[in-house]
């Protein structure tokens, strides 16, 4: 079997280009290295020594049901035979970044690509883009709780219908899965605990988006989130916090094409304003912000 490419982004004077693969290929189990397993270790070791503390009970629960500790990459199918019985998703082995309609195809097919290498032991703490272990351990877990994977497949469609409509009601969506799907927090009985993929496989972020009083929390509104820019470059200035798994797929429910032609008639905020009106758990004290770079 041909290895697949690892395909990355491109550094250039003007910082990292996106660079796009499409196809599905099979994970490359036998050309792992000793030191491609030794990452995945150590990273796991270092968040699941941590997250007990931060993460909230529904990931940790598909944590323990995949067996992700049990030593070494896990292999793409030996989890699909616990995730489709599960809730009817499957992993597919991708090489990098994927266009955006063959992301959301994919989603909408209950299918969650999965970037087939790991990141380098170099990169242990900062990697520009999605690996191996950015997808499968912070995205995948949850696709064992029933009501988040129904809300995956329901944004996968969304995301279809943004795609055709144009490129502000894409905006509008991107920042609906950044502000949950990779950087939303829930609350829970134990107070406020991490569910966003971006953050789970990150150990300073997790600690940083509980318990840092620089950012701001605030109460998950859907057209509030679509209308806020977010950071690529630095820890979140704000993010957005559900009370429930079931709240966030009820809000995914109407067809978003009306709320796009609202919203274009609004005015976008920055990623670290707090609006009159806000349900504010906390207002960042701002310390350490980076000034301007709001996508």
């Amino acid at each position: 079997m041909q290895t697949p490419r690892r395909v990355e982004h491109q550094q250039t004077d003007r910082g990292y280009v996106p660079v796009y693969a499409t196809g599905v290929v099979d994970q490359p189990w036998d050309s792992y290295t000793a030191t491609d397993h030794q990452v995945w270790n150590i990273l796991y070791e270092r968040q699941s020594a941590l997250l007990p503390a931060y993460a909230c009970p529904e990931f940790l629960e598909g944590v323990e049901r995949f067996g992700l500790g049990d030593g070494g990459i896990p292999r793409f199918d030996h989890l699909n035979e616990v995730l489709a019985k599960a809730t009817g998703w499957q992993l597919v082995a991708v090489e990098g970044l994927l266009p955006d309609e063959v992301f959301f195809d994919h989603l909408a097919n209950r299918r969650f690509p999965v970037s087939w290498w790991i990141r380098k032991m170099d990169q242990l703490d900062y990697l520009s883009e999605p690996d191996l272990f950015h997808d499968l351990f912070g995205h995948v877990p949850l696709l064992l709780n029933p009501v988040f994977a129904d809300y995956m497949q329901a944004y996968g469609r969304g995301g279809m219908k943004a795609y055709a409509i144009g490129p502000e009601a894409l905006m509008n969506l991107t920042r609906l899965y950044w502000y949950t799907v990779e950087f939303g927090l829930i609350r829970t009985d134990a107070g406020l605990r991490i569910y966003g993929a971006g953050i789970v496989s990150s150990k300073g972020e997790s600690i940083y988006s509980i318990d840092s009083p620089a950012p701001n929390r605030i109460g998950f509104d859907l057209a509030r989130v679509m209308q806020t820019r977010y950071r690529i470059d630095t820890y979140q200035q704000t993010y957005f916090v559900i009370d429930s798994f079931e709240q966030l797929f009820e809000a995914t429910g109407p067809d978003f094409t009306p709320l796009y032609a609202e919203l274009a008639t609004r005015p976008v905020h920055a990623a670290g304003d707090v609006l009159e009106g806000d349900k504010v758990y906390q207002r960042g004290t701002r310390e350490g912000w980076a000034k301007g770079g709001d996508n």
